[in-house]
Formats: C-alpha cells, sequence, structure tokens
C-alpha cells in the first residue's frame, strides 16, 4: 500500500493537468477562445466543447422520400434494360416500348423471337432484398404475356417498398457528406419510419442554405441533344435554365451518369471569367466520355441537372482527358454548392421537406441553465454526503470526483463529441457511480479494521478486495452504454458517449487517484488509528 511508485504519481499528475488544459478553452468567451487558440501550437488541443441541438440551438428539418419518384426511376431504369436486351438479341418489335404508370409494354409479334427472348427478359425480374418488410421470393417486377405477343412489366408492391428503404439509407449517407462539407459540426441524421430522414444541425440558425442544400437531388446526366427527325419516343423536352420558358430535345438515353464524378470544384473560366464548376470522371466515366465525344463531334451534348438543361455545348472534338468544365450563368455561391452537390453524389431519389423547425438559443441556455442546476446540485450534495460520513477521506474522494468530471469534458473534446442534455444527464448519472466505488473502498477498509487488521494492512485489503467488484460493475455498465450507442441515436448516443466516458475515468479517479492521495496522506501523518 506505501509502495507508490513515482511515475504512477507524475502520470496521473500530468494527466489532470493536461485534462485541465483541454477544458480551459470550453470555459472561455469566444472572442478570448479565438485570441488564446491564435498564439497556441497547433498540436495544442484547444478545441471548446460541441453543444448539442438541445443546448445551442440550430435546424431541424424532416424529409420524406418521393415514392412516385422512385417508381419512376424504377420504371425509366426497366424501360432502359428492356431496350439493351431487344438490341442485344435483335428482336423485332411493333410499336416501340411503351411506358405505363408502373410498368412498360413491349409487343413481340413474331413467336419464335418471343420465345427466344423471353427467359432474357425474365432475368429483369430480379428478387427484392428478402427480409420482414418484403418476405422471401418477393420480386421487383411482374412479367405477363398475351398471346398476340404484348409483353407487359409492372413495378411490384414489395419491390417499392424495397426501393424506398434503400433509397433512405442511400440518403443518409449523400446528406451526411453534403452537411459535412457545410463546416458544421456533429450533425444529426437519422432515419424516421419507413420513408423519412431527421436532420439535425446545431447552430444552423439560417435554414435556408440547408434546405437548398438537402433538397436538391443533384442528379447530374449527359446526354446528346436529339436531331432533327429523332424517333419521338427517344426524345423528352427538357426546360433550359439559361433560357426560361425554353424547352430542349434530349435524347433519353443517359451516356454518361454523374455518379462516375470524382471530383467537382468550383472556379473561373479562364476566357470569361464567369464561375463554373470544373469536374474529373473516374476511369470507368472518363473512358465513356471519351468514346462519347470521340463518336460524337459536332453534336451538341446537354448537360442535365435534376431534369434541367444547364447547358448544351457543341462537342468540339475528342475530350479524353477524364475531366471537363460546367458553365451556365452561376454565380459564385452557386457554383460552390453545385460543387459540393457533386461531390456528395446524388440522392437516390427526390426528398421533400414535410417539417422543419428553427430551436432559437434561448430555448438552448434555458437548457444549459437545467442541465448546469442538476449537476451541481447533485454534485453538491454528493460531495457534502461524503464529507460528513468519511472525514478527511471525503475530502480525497471529492478532489478525485472534480478531476474526474475534468477528464470527462477533457474527453468530450478530444473525441469531438456532441455535448446534449442527456449527456449531461450521463455525468450526473457517473458522479453517482464514481462516489459509489469510493464507498464501497472505504467501507471495505473499515470491516477490515474491525477485524483488528493494522492501519496499513486495512487500507491494502480495503483497495484489493473492493477492485474486482468495482471492476466487475463497471465493465456491466459499460457494455450497457455500448448497445445504447450502437444500437440508439441522436440524444440516446450523448448519453451513453458521456456515460461511457464516466465509466473509464471511475476506474482511475476513484481507485488510482484516491489510492495515491490516502498513500501520501498516510506517509506524510502516520495516524494511529483511521479517520473512518
Amino acid at each position: 500500500m506505501l509502495r507508490f511508485a513515482t511515475w504512477k504519481i507524475v502520470s496521473i499528475l500530468a494527466m489532470t493537468a493536461f485534462a485541465i488544459l483541454v477544458i480551459v478553452p470550453s470555459l472561455l468567451a469566444p472572442d478570448t477562445r479565438a485570441a488564446l487558440i491564435s498564439h497556441l501550437p497547433k498540436w495544442v488541443p484547444a478545441r471548446a466543447i460541441v453543444l448539442g441541438l438541445d443546448l445551442q440551438g440550430g435546424s431541424h428539418v424532416l424529409l420524406e422520400v418521393d415514392s412516385s419518384s422512385v417508381v419512376k426511376t424504377m420504371v425509366e431504369n426497366l424501360r432502359d434494360s428492356v431496350r439493351r436486351v431487344l438490341r442485344d438479341e435483335k428482336v423485332s418489335i411493333s410499336g416501340g416500348i411503351g411506358v405505363l404508370p408502373r410498368g412498360v409494354q413491349v409487343r413481340i409479334p413474331d413467336p419464335a423471337e418471343r420465345e427466344k427472348v423471353m427467359p432474357k427478359l425474365r432475368q429483369l425480374t430480379t428478387p427484392a432484398s428478402a427480409g420482414l418488410t418484403t418476405g422471401p421470393g418477393a420480386s421487383v417486377f411482374d412479367i405477363t404475356q398475351n398471346s398476340d405477343g404484348l409483353v407487359q412489366f409492372t413495378v411490384t408492391d414489395a419491390g417499392i417498398k424495397a426501393k424506398v428503404r434503400r433509397a433512405v439509407e442511400q440518403s443518409i449517407e449523400v446528406l451526411r457528406r453534403r452537411v459535412d462539407a457545410l463546416g458544421t459540426t456533429e450533425p444529426n441524421i437519422q432515419r424516421q419510419g419507413d420513408d423519412r430522414v431527421l436532420v439535425e444541425v446545431p447552430g444552423l440558425q439560417d435554414t435556408s442554405k440547408l434546405k437548398d442544400i438537402l433538397g436538391t437531388t443533384a442528379k447530374l446526366e449527359f446526354r446528346l441533344v436529339g436531331e432533327p427527325g429523332a424517333d419521338p419516343s427517344e426524345t423528352e423536352m427538357l426546360d433550359e435554365v439559361d433560357r426560361p420558358g425554353s424547352k430542349l430535345p434530349v435524347e433519353k438515353r443517359v451516356m454518361v451518369q454523374g455518379e462516375d464524378l470524382t471530383d467537382a470544384q468550383p472556379g473561373f473560366d479562364s476566357r470569361t471569367q464567369e464561375p463554373v464548376v470544373n469536374f474529373r470522371f473516374n476511369i470507368r466515366g472518363g473512358q465513356r466520355f471519351g468514346e462519347v465525344t470521340s463518336e460524337n463531334v459536332g453534336r451538341p451534348f446537354a448537360i442535365v441537372l435534376d431534369g434541367k438543361v444547364i447547358s448544351a455545348p457543341r462537342i468540339l472534338g475528342p475530350i479524353t482527358g477524364g475531366s471537363g468544365q460546367i458553365s451556365g450563368h452561376f454565380t459564385v455561391e452557386s457554383a460552390n454548392n453545385l460543387a459540393i452537390l457533386l461531390r456528395a453524389g446524388a440522392l437516390p431519389a427526390k426528398l421533400t421537406i414535410v417539417e422543419e423547425r428553427t430551436v432559437g438559443p434561448g430555448l438552448g441556455q434555458d437548457s444549459i441553465d437545467a442541465g448546469k442546476r442538476a449537476a451541481y446540485v447533485g454534485a453538491g450534495l454528493v460531495a457534502f454526503y461524503m464529507l460528513i460520513t468519511y472525514g478527511v477521506f471525503g475530502v480525497f474522494a471529492n478532489i478525485a470526483l472534480l478531476v474526474h468530471i475534468a477528464f470527462i469534458f477533457a474527453g468530450l473534446v478530444l473525441l469531438g463529441a456532441t455535448l446534449t442534455l442527456p449527456g449531461i444527464a450521463g455525468i450526473v448519472l457517473t458522479i453517482g457511480m464514481a462516489v459509489d466505488s469510493n464507498v464501497l473502498i472505504y467501507e471495505r477498509i473499515r470491516e477490515e479494521a474491525h477485524m483488528g487488521r493494522s492501519i496499513v494492512s486495512a487500507l491494502d485489503a480495503g483497495f484489493n478486495r473492493a477492485f474486482a467488484t468495482i471492476v466487475d460493475s463497471n465493465v456491466t455498465m459499460f457494455v450497457a452504454a455500448a448497445i445504447l450507442y450502437f444500437l440508439g441515436s441522436g440524444p440516446v448516443r450523448g448519453f451513453a458517449v458521456s456515460l461511457a466516458l464516466g465509466i473509464l475515468t471511475t476506474i482511475v479517479t476513484a481507485v488510482t487517484m484516491t489510492r495515491m492521495m490516502i498513500t501520501l496522506w498516510y506517509r506524510y501523518k502516520r495516524p494511529v488509528r483511521l479517520p473512518i
């Protein structure tokens, strides 16, 4: 018990000093903090604790996946797949491929050709992901054929439901990349039900920019402009952004997808000095872009974003470098926003805003004040109880408790975690848990002393025999915190983070640090009896 290595003492004091250094910026006013950070080396973690939406205010937006746009995309993809199969098999059809509200149809008059191509067409009805929502064996499309050669594909309800769920999952990742590109801290993006996504951005009071970023699908396509005399079923009239009210005939076939982009950055045209967006393709997209521009020199090439033609420059020659430029009378801000959207990727389906709410900082300050009062009262009562019950040992426990709280806040800063109101509740809970460990140790020491052991022997046995119980209880709580973190979301995860940090620091403060202080006290005081 009396052998407490010097390096351990130095390590504990160094950790305590480092924790205090880390949390100091969070205690300063924003201006003072900025001035302090500017004078510190870059390696010093001079960051403030990130407050959640319920503490500092921010924006709350609830979006819903548009099921009709999902069905439309499924039908368009099916039409292209059917056209590809018929072209590869060199099958003659009558009247082209017809588009229905929930499917497509095609007439194959020759029975022999129909018999040859049907196995290939049936392969398009791939099963949806089996699960609780779709059930095993559910198909995305149903296929039927009549005696007169009419083959019809219909989107199934199970296929739509599975596609919507996948669209929500993909949308969450895309939205997270978009919000992160805005430079905000710790956004909360999570699923709500089967077809909705909740986005909460702490500290952002202006929802207009957030809505522009979140609501834009950013589906970029490169298509050829339809030539005079082209089949009307193979082209569609799209609005031109540069000329309101004007439409341009554009081929339905997409030559290059925006998903092949690897980077997009705002810039300025070297000739006109107008804002533009410079983009770069991956290997597949670059090869395809080069092939299309090589085979269609002299034709206009439409750049289509969310169903509108941004620009339609004429292909002057092959573009084989895998990069290009989008122009369209952008402002600096619109070019930057478009670059953010293209870098983050396109949403798999249209999202509509069904609810938006701005949480003011006044409400957040009320939450902070309430949380502070709860923490102060809880910590004060615990400290008073320990002081009255255990005397000088209670003082040691209270000092360890202060260090314990400092370690928790330092951990939040270093991890970049968000402190929410449930997180404050988790910290208050860990205060009681930390002191509970001290109570276990002190009561064990008291029992050993009553059994006739010497002071040194009682102290040593109290720490050693209570340690196993402390570790067991804390491991159990840590497992519970881990389950809350991985299975929960939003405020639940904030509570789990603060709880887990408190559990980890309890071992250092309630056991190691308390033992160090009692050892140093015994060395200098040499008491004849224990104060408890």
